[in-house]
């Protein structure tokens, strides 16, 4: 009967030891999510290491003409549909910069694993929670040593009179004898007024550099 009192004092000491130590790591863990920013560690776990950054516009090695260029319009039709091209040019003194610019579409979202169009992360992510589209413009300009390449990646984002789910703006039944006229179709829905700029799409601006550039590269060699 007297070692009761002492057995219950040690399983408490010990609750109270696991307790501090749990209470320690919390800390601990508090600690470093507020010196290394809880973005950046969760990007750390979410996203694959960026690749190795190339510069933009990029220098190609010397090549026929025809197949660099078909290298450009092959690796950039499987991320857009191209809406016009112009060939790059270089004959009888005459240089002609190649200029390639695709349609706009909206970026794929995290359901669509099989589209190219937006990287993996914050791009996918954002396509994902907002309307988001994107175009590409590929220039290839002949120079004496090779060809100079630039991709821009432009993004936008859709601008509408009210969200998704707005009850404001719909029309309300009235019972005074007006007759109302409603158009064809939905009209409690949002409008598109436009797209305002976003900037460029960096990520996917590497990507296509990187894909062009080991076409093209991985041929001579």
């Amino acid at each position: 009967m007297t070692g009761l009192p002492s057995e219950s004092l040690s399983c408490g000491s010990c609750q109270a030891l696991r307790f501090t130590k749990q209470f320690s790591l919390g800390v601990l863990l508090l600690a470093v999510l507020g010196a290394t920013g809880c973005g950046s560690l969760i990007y750390r776990f979410t996203d694959p290491a960026p690749p190795v950054f190339v510069p933009n516009p990029l220098e190609l090695p010397e090549a026929d003409d025809q197949f660099v260029w078909s290298q450009v319009v092959d690796a950039v039709d499987d991320y857009f549909r191209i809406a016009r091209e112009q060939p790059v040019q270089r004959s009888k003194g005459l240089l002609l910069d190649g200029r390639l610019e695709t349609s706009y579409q909206i970026g794929a979202s995290i359901l669509e694993p099989w589209r190219k169009d937006t990287t993996a992360g914050f791009e996918r992510l954002q396509s994902t929670l907002q309307s988001i589209r994107r175009r590409a413009v590929v220039t290839l300009r002949p120079t004496s040593g090779g060809y100079t390449l630039e991709v821009v990646v432009q993004k936008e984002i859709e601008d509408t009179d009210q969200s998704q789910l707005a009850s404001e703006g719909t029309a309300s039944q009235r019972h005074d004898g007006t007759l109302i006229r409603h158009a064809s179709g939905r009209t409690d829905g949002p409008r598109t007024l436009g797209w305002i700029p976003l900037g460029r799409d960096a990520t996917l601006e590497q990507r296509l550099l990187h894909e062009i550039h080991g076409r093209v590269t991985q041929s001579d060699s």
